[in-house]
């Protein structure tokens, strides 16, 4: 196949006067404006809503390219436009000639064109405003439900949902075209699609491959499949090709098999599809793919039905976050970023990943990196929080899109399973305002997501496990949020404004959705206000919150945990905290439960602009407390305390295939660190596991100790082979009526080969040590902790040279790429901050 790229320099006239500016394609109106400094950022401030800004999204605008063709697409029989991401509502012309039109941005348009084409070529793709749109469809239809923060008649249009806002999104809903555009012409022998398919047997897989052959009427042909594994060592099987649907397959011996992050290796095969004549390639395809199964098991037991992600017969505990766009403004989200997020991601120990379906189907990029990382990937298909009319030119649309995703995508050694939507079969069962439309529109549900769907992944991918609707229990409205089977997504802890304790009154079988929020740090705040708007309740502040009655959910739950802040800095990293501690609640109980639950899936991982939100790390990269604590409570083999009074337990778990053993240091001390009880408690699990492994009443030896409770903690120190692996500290009162003395931190670096060691020690207990650096971003190797050992025992975290930012982001740049060759020891002691809980109130 033959492409010629239009990529590059384009031109765009804009708004109501027709303005002309040269543009990039990729690219966007929104993105070009900004590039040629035509249009304020509209993450400044409150600029999302200026009347400036309104003006050009209700008005359309027109991307143009002139280019001239190489003289083999002006001879050739069959030539195709290709556009994609073309977004959203467009008129496609050729040299003053209609070609088609648009109205799906969700995949790739090819429109006929060796008719129109000349030497000197014209392009133009003329681009309606979405918002007109949408709004007009609203007003005459009869679906009223809008969703929290979105513009209405989103659900009208195959558009990115969030675009038109959402809680925690602005409502930017973009025009331009975010991917490629290119001339084709079709080889007329060629390898057409390719669909493979594994069959595991000990010692063996059989990876068989069902390929649709477009011959051209040539003859003697030959289709061979080839693979390379992670050594280098290459197997190959050929046939005489056909016409039409061939199929093909090869054993590979020995197979290196793939595993989620933290249950193997991640090995992955280079598979090659080619279809030949005389020796001489015609055609190939080629991909990476891994050798496993992966599924999701739904077997019976006591507790009613199981909802368990299954790796190579494996059950294992789904740990992970959900993705959301990375930003409103495409043409900013890079491979290297998408990367950067992915890797933090399986630093945490993420296992999981739930890509939302509010937004857009990823790039490659990102699925290479879940690939490479055992990131096991739910990957809802792009409906969300809406109620759908399948009008038969929607229903066409749809089928394109999902059929061709679905072939983009069923490859992937990460795709776990394939879900319909987000939040709608729950929206028809349970939101008054969804479930009182019109019965023909929850036909229409019932027939696209238990009909159409599955009916074009029986064909096109009938391996992946395929879940209706996120939550669910099994589709056709049966108790969509039920505790006893499939996925649940529990609220009541925001929303509800109930206590962190009541998520261990819930043994849900998979909770893909909770959350709790928290403020972004100073540095992101004050990119987008001006010194006046530094407060949290001001008019930039509640516009870059985007939930209802969110920062008093906030300060009332903060009022539970903690003395009130004494400034925005110290309000933002308390909001942190309790952010991270409500998720802990969450993800340490249903771990203790592991086999009756078998994933905690947290909203959510990322923002796609600087806000206040349920992220846990923000639009910059900046990890918030919440990141760090994951790495702690996902960590593979890790413990946790229950504390129920004076009564206290500590429970192990192990998500590994190997059995663990460690040393469990038990102590209670007193807030100038003095030890009043302490034990070693052996800790030993077979695999996928969990067990109590200490309990104990303290209430007499606290009540002749000859100390308050309000100065004494229990914690406990995990090793494995002489090596601490992982701690945890509790209260026996709120952090708010501790008496905390002021742990004077002091603190050494040093230079160690890859970066800086730094040795922090303390006078009395310091409660959640937070460092940071002024002028510069870094991820250090732990951050949020406790040091509850005296001084001559300092706490050590590293920070690598790997993990250091060179320079701040901005609105312009978003998150930057952390990596710096070096870094002078006396800089980074100037830039280096430390503090601890003591200093975020007044004494």
């Amino acid at each position: 196949m033959y492409r010629y790229s239009l990529n590059g320099t384009w031109s765009l006239s804009y708004g109501v006067k027709g303005e002309n500016l040269p543009a990039t394609i990729p690219g966007s109106l929104l993105s070009t404006l900004l590039e040629e400094g035509k249009l304020v950022n509209p993450y400044w401030r409150d600029e999302e809503h200026s009347s400036a800004l309104e003006e050009l999204l209700r008005s359309p605008c027109r991307f143009t390219k002139g280019f001239s063709v190489p003289e083999e697409f002006l001879q050739a029989e069959s030539v195709s436009l290709c556009l994609e991401g073309l977004d959203t509502l467009a008129e496609i012309s050729l040299n003053g000639r209609p070609l088609g039109r648009a109205d799906n941005m969700h995949h790739t348009w090819k429109f006929p064109a060796e008719s129109l084409l000349q030497r000197e070529n014209l392009l133009t793709v003329s681009i309606a405003s979405p918002v007109e749109y949408t709004q007009r469809r609203f007003d005459e239809g009869d679906i009223s439900y809008i969703n929290t923060g979105t513009m209405a008649g989103s659900n009208y249009l195959r558009k990115a949902h969030y675009m038109f806002g959402w809680d925690w999104g602005p409502q930017l809903p973009d025009m331009g075209i975010h991917g490629n555009v290119y001339l084709e012409i079709p080889l007329p022998c060629a390898v057409a699609d390719v669909y493979l398919r594994q069959h595991h047997e000990p010692g063996r897989v059989e990876l068989s491959a069902r390929v649709l052959v477009r011959t051209g009427g040539a003859e003697d042909m030959v289709l061979r499949l080839k693979t390379v594994s992670p050594s280098g060592e290459e197997l190959s099987a050929s046939i005489p090709a056909a016409g039409g649907e061939n199929h093909i397959s090869l054993n590979i011996p020995n197979p290196e098999l793939w595993w989620p992050n933290g249950l193997g290796e991640q090995p992955l095969y280079s598979v090659c599809v080619s279809l030949e004549r005389d020796s001489a390639l015609l055609d190939s395809w080629e991909r990476r793919i891994g050798l496993r199964t992966l599924t999701v098991s739904r077997e019976p037991d006591r507790f009613g039905e199981e909802f368990a992600f299954m790796a190579n017969g494996v059950k294992f505990f789904a740990m992970g976050a959900d993705y959301i766009p990375q930003d409103n403004l495409l043409s900013r989200v890079t491979p290297e970023k998408t990367r950067q997020l992915l890797r933090d991601c399986a630093a945490a120990h993420f296992n999981c990943i739930r890509v939302w379906g509010g937004g857009y189907y990823p790039e490659e990029a990102f699925f290479d990196c879940c690939d490479e990382l055992g990131l096991v990937v739910w990957q809802d298909f792009m409906f969300a929080c809406n109620i759908y009319q399948l009008e038969p030119e929607l229903e066409r649309s749809i089928r394109e899109e999902i059929t061709e995703n679905v072939r983009r995508l069923r490859h992937r050694a990460c795709l776990g399973l394939w879900c319909g939507n987000n939040e709608m079969e729950e929206a028809w069962v349970g939101w008054g305002d969804v479930k009182d439309h019109p019965g023909h529109l929850r036909e229409d549900y019932l027939r696209l997501f238990e009909g159409i769907i599955p009916e074009i992944l029986s064909q096109e991918d009938p391996e992946t496990f395929y879940w209706p609707s996120s939550p669910s229990s099994q589709g056709g409205f049966q108790q969509p949020n039920s505790p006893d089977r499939g996925d649940v997504h529990y609220w009541e802890v925001w929303h509800g404004g109930k206590p962190f304790e009541v998520y261990r009154q819930h043994f849900f079988r998979f909770c893909s959705e909770f959350g709790f929020q928290s403020f972004p740090c100073r540095k992101t705040m004050e990119t987008f206000t001006l010194p006046e708007d530094r407060n949290a309740f001001s008019q930039v502040m509640e516009n870059h919150q985007k939930n209802p009655a969110a920062n008093g959910k906030i300060l009332q739950s903060l009022s539970a945990h903690y003395r009130y802040p004494k400034d925005y800095e110290s309000l933002a990293y308390v909001s942190q905290l309790l952010q991270a501690r409500a998720m802990k609640y969450g993800v340490e109980h249903w771990r203790r439960n592991r086999g009756r639950c078998m994933g905690a899936v947290y909203w959510q991982l990322n923002d796609c602009w600087p806000v206040a939100s349920w992220s846990s790390i923000d639009w910059y990269g900046r990890w918030k407390v919440l990141h760090y604590w994951a790495k702690r409570f996902f960590a593979p083999f890790t413990a946790s305390i229950v504390e129920n009074g004076e009564q206290m337990e500590i429970w192990a778990v192990n998500e590994s295939r190997e059995p663990r053993k460690g040393v469990l240091r038990v102590f209670l001390r007193d807030s100038r660190l003095n030890m009043v009880f302490q034990t070693a408690v052996q800790a030993e699990l077979p695999p996928l596991s969990s067990a109590k492994v200490f309990e104990r009443d303290f209430s007499q030896l606290i009540t002749g100790c000859g100390r308050r409770r309000e100065e004494l903690l229990f914690g406990f120190q995990l090793l494995e082979d002489g090596c601490p692996i992982g701690d945890g500290c509790t209260l026996f009162v709120p952090d708010k009526h501790f008496a905390l003395e002021d742990p004077k931190l002091s603190w050494k670096l040093s230079r160690t080969k890859e970066g800086f060691a730094i040795r922090i020690s303390a006078r009395a207990f310091a409660r959640s040590v937070w460092l940071s650096l002024e002028g510069m971003d870094g991820v250090f190797s732990d951050n949020g902790f406790d040091i509850y050992e005296h001084s001559h025992t300092p706490y050590e975290v590293t920070l690598r040279l790997a993990d250091i930012a060179p320079a701040l982001g901005n609105l312009n740049t978003g998150a930057v790429i952390r990596g710096v060759e070096d870094i002078a020891l006396e800089e980074l002691e100037k830039r280096l901050c430390i503090r601890s809980l003591y200093d975020t109130y007044e004494h």
